[in-house]
């Protein structure tokens, strides 16, 4: 789990099957101080998190996979919760 600040949204003409419905949100991944920390990721999102907005994301990717319902998906961040702020 790591914390994390939307900082925009991904768009794609062509994308993985599995990622059909999904938002692909730019995150950028923050330290326990809420400073930018490590490098900007992309992960999908179907709770309507939007830009500005503090964020948990996950990294495991069998979760991930699970979550999605496709398990070749190619998926590893997904946005598990809105932080309250």
């Amino acid at each position: 789990m790591q914390l994390a600040r939307i900082i925009g949204h991904a768009t794609s003409t062509v994308k993985h099957s599995s990622f059909k419905g999904w938002r692909l949100l730019v995150a950028q991944t923050l330290n326990p101080q809420r400073a930018p920390e490590g490098d900007v990721v992309c992960a999908i999102d179907k709770i309507g998190a939007g830009a500005g907005e503090l964020v948990l994301i996950n990294s495991d990717g069998l979760g991930a996979r699970e979550y999605i319902g496709d398990p070749k998906s190619p998926v590893r961040w997904f946005v598990i919760g809105i932080v309250d702020e």
